[in-house]
């Protein structure tokens, strides 16, 4: 398993396009239906900082999402945005959970 937290904050003025390109990768990821992927992202109460945490059966699953057009369009707009500040990628190991996952 492999467990994903980014975060990063946007400028104010590109926090609904951020939004949007991610909604569309939700959209894409429920219409594929892939079961070793769940994917979340959040939005802090500083209404800017964005946070996503993605969980993964394998690095094959990992490599799904990013293989997505709309991920694609998401990583290539936000990289091209005026952010304040970069992502900040955590890999995480999962020490309890309550939750199934993919095992």
């Amino acid at each position: 398993m492999k467990i994903v937290r980014v975060i990063y904050t946007t400028a104010p003025g590109y926090v609904a396009a951020n939004q949007a390109n991610i909604a569309n990768i939700v959209d894409e990821l429920r219409e594929l239906k892939h079961p070793g992927i769940k994917y979340g992202a959040y939005l802090l109460p500083d209404g800017k900082t964005f946070m996503h945490f993605d969980q993964f059966e394998s690095e094959a699953a990992h490599a799904v999402l990013t293989g997505l057009e709309s991920f694609k369009k998401f990583a290539t707009e936000l990289e091209a945005s005026d952010l304040e500040t970069e992502p900040k990628l955590e890999l995480l190991s999962l020490v309890a959970s309550n939750d199934g996952f993919f095992g």
